[in-house]
């Protein structure tokens, strides 16, 4: 790989002004284009189609037209399940969703007792009242009958489905507040990383909630059962890749799923998924405990490869994080002599990197469609030195084409 990130070496330069430069290249010669854009004209104003998408929603032949509408500029697919979710919700809120110019691009809905009910859209600050009145405690005993009891996390869904409703409880243990969050199948984002799925090392993906990390993850896991033909474990703590119910969501492809009963245990069935199913792959979300961090370790010298999420923004956050540098090969103090400092221009105690990382790429989701990936060794090593490593930035540009720039100095 001669210090090039990504592993294969079918890149094409691309034309910068006058001149081809050497730091770009674009995969994926064929751009994405919307689905069935040029039949269906779909608009996000139109709100009369919006309105009989999920009115309709239950006919099969509907729900299969609208899961493979694409919308272009938000890149995510009509939801053929969002009906369900909105059965939840007060009737007016529901009304006042299906109406909005912005519902492909709804992330979650907020039922707070005594306030008004807000919902939250991707690319807006903040969040928008759905009506003028407060929340009952009538309306939030309605929705929570509607999803059945709630896990020791607090956490629950709709069976079949990818949403999520996680609930804020009082100090008696009555639920004041719920966060219904709108899970869509997308799989654009799968492409950014192809390649590096196909080379079959471990990848560690980097990003704050909301960012699409568990989406992301979900994608991977059909394209490495289906299209790669792997042996994928999914370790499904809070059913959030593979949806809720005993009959995981079809997005997730032929990987099989590992539902944790405790968020807790995730670290022992992240081991038992290891010991009793033979994965070439195992998919788990949210690594965070120092006992995670060890079953992780545990799984790569295994010879698994492991595809997680963390969050945090930057790959000097697991860094700095004594509980999660361990995923970049852990630190060590170093004494150096006088010479070696003076040499180095730094003090005499440093630190180095304590052994070979147990994610050979990490990647940081800075945004939807904006990526920067680490080549951890080397990259962790020009942290520790004090240096800007040499990054490959990764994103989605307006012709739906992934576009790869390597050799950038990390900003």
């Amino acid at each position: 790989m001669s210090g090039c990130l990504s592993p294969l070496s079918s890149s094409v330069p691309v034309a910068v002004g006058n001149t081809f430069s050497p730091v770009s290249v674009v995969y994926l010669s064929q751009p994405r284009r919307p689905l069935y854009q040029h039949q269906l004209q779909l608009r996000r104003q139109d709100k009369n189609f919006l309105q009989f998408v999920n009115n309709c929603a239950s006919n099969s032949l509907v729900r299969q037209l609208c899961r493979q509408v694409y919308n272009a500029s938000s890149g995510v697919y009509v939801d053929d399940d969002f009906h369900l979710l909105l059965q939840i919700l007060p009737h007016d809120v529901r009304e006042n969703l299906l109406c909005h110019s912005k519902q492909d691009l709804l992330l979650e809905v907020i039922l707070d007792l005594g306030r008004r009910p807000q919902a939250c859209y991707f690319g807006d600050y903040g969040r928008r009242d759905l009506r003028k009145t407060e929340v009952s405690m009538e309306e939030l005993e309605y929705a929570q009958n509607a999803i059945g009891e709630l896990g020791g996390d607090n956490r629950s869904g709709i069976a079949g489905t990818l949403h999520r409703i996680s609930a804020i409880r009082n100090k008696n243990g009555k639920v004041v507040g719920l966060t219904c969050r709108v899970g869509r199948p997308a799989t654009e984002a799968v492409d950014m990383v192809r390649d590096l799925l196909e080379y079959g090392k471990s990848i560690l993906f980097l990003g704050r909630p909301g960012i699409g990390k568990t989406t992301l993850l979900r994608g991977i896991s059909r394209v490495l059962s289906v299209e790669l033909h792997k042996r994928v474990v999914i370790v499904d703590t809070s059913n959030e890749i593979g949806g809720y119910g005993d009959i995981p969501h079809p997005e997730i492809g032929t990987a099989r799923r590992l539902q944790v009963p405790e968020p807790w245990m995730q670290h022992k069935v992240m081991i038992e998924a290891v010991q009793n199913h033979m994965p070439e792959v195992i998919i788990v979300d949210e690594i965070g405990t120092e006992a995670e961090v060890r079953a992780c370790r545990t799984i790569a010298q295994r010879g698994v490869m492991l595809i997680a999420s963390a969050h945090g923004i930057k790959l000097n956050n697991i860094i700095k994080n004594p509980l999660l540098s361990d995923l970049i090969g852990g630190l060590k103090t170093v004494i150096l002599s006088d010479q070696e400092a003076k040499a180095r221009n730094c003090k005499k105690s440093i630190l180095e990197r304590r052994a070979s990382p147990t994610f050979p790429f990490v990647i940081e989701m800075r945004e939807r469609q904006y990526w920067v990936a680490h080549r951890t060794d080397k990259n962790v090593d020009e942290l520790l030195y004090g240096k800007k490593p040499l990054v490959e930035v990764r994103r989605i540009d307006k012709q739906f084409k992934v576009v790869i720039e390597r050799w950038k100095t990390e900003d």
